[in-house]
């Protein structure tokens, strides 16, 4: 059973269709610790009512990425976590856990990158006008959403469609998703396009 942390910023979503996963049998990982960076985000609850262990931390209290990145390298090793899984983590990985975790971090991303990466992809793509979006999951580099890709997913935007029920439909894939990929990279071990 491999071993993970999930790292969150806000609702959690993801989070929560990861833990679900890995109760129902389909997802063989342990979720060691999930690492936030902000106080009251709802994915520490997530992780509270789970019984995981969690890492809160306040970014701005340090004096740079890699002094907090750090002391979350420090709790992973304690955890002794192999994979690193970002679901709606906002802030951009540093060298400190790309050095220590290579080809072994991993994000999803509401969009079919390169299209669209960084923040609020889903209001880029409505704003662009296109008929096509969908998810990306990828492997973390150094640039922001420019990993090598794992797998995608297309989801189609319906004339007129609402930001929220764009939002719906991309989560509905997501939770489907990203809980599958994450099942293939760690019992087959795969590095996907790396």
């Amino acid at each position: 059973m491999t071993k993970i942390a999930v790292f969150a910023s806000g609702n959690g979503t993801n989070l929560q269709a990861i833990i679900d996963a890995v109760r129902r049998g389909g997802l063989a990982a342990s979720i060691e610790l999930v690492v936030c960076d902000r106080p009251g985000a709802y994915c520490l609850t997530r992780a509270r009512e789970a019984g995981i262990p969690y890492f809160m931390f306040y970014p701005r209290k340090y004096p740079s990425k890699a002094a907090y990145e750090e002391l979350i390298l420090q709790q992973l090793t304690e955890a002794g976590v192999e994979y690193i899984v970002l679901a709606g983590y906002m802030r951009i990985i540093g060298l400190t856990l790309l050095n220590a975790y290579p080809q072994r971090i991993i994000n999803i991303h509401p969009s079919l990158l390169p299209s669209f990466p960084g923040r609020d992809a889903i209001g880029q793509a409505l704003d662009a006008g296109v008929p096509l979006t969908g998810v990306t999951i990828h492997y973390v580099d150094e640039g922001i959403d420019t990993g090598p890709t794992i797998a995608q997913r297309p989801v189609f935007i319906d004339p007129g469609e609402s930001r929220e029920s764009l939002e719906q439909k991309i989560h509905a894939v997501e939770h489907e998703l990203y809980p599958q990929v994450l099942q293939e990279i760690f019992t087959q071990r795969r590095v996907f396009n790396a």
